[in-house]
């Protein structure tokens, strides 16, 4: 843990200095993929986009 922490010191103690993260896109990627799997039958592309797209609102 210790060889871990000073290997990552840097990084995080960004973490806590910059409230940023990528957490939202995450969310949305992992969204996506989950409509992706429900929709295997789907043949057209322009349904699957417009259930993401619907989804995302």
């Amino acid at each position: 843990m210790k060889r871990t922490f000073k290997s990552w010191e840097k990084e995080i103690i960004n973490s806590f200095i910059d409230p940023y993260t990528n957490g939202y896109l995450e969310g949305i990627n992992n969204k996506m993929k989950v409509i992706k799997r429900m929709s295997y039958g789907i043949r057209n592309f322009q349904r699957l986009r417009n259930k993401v797209l619907c989804s995302l609102i």
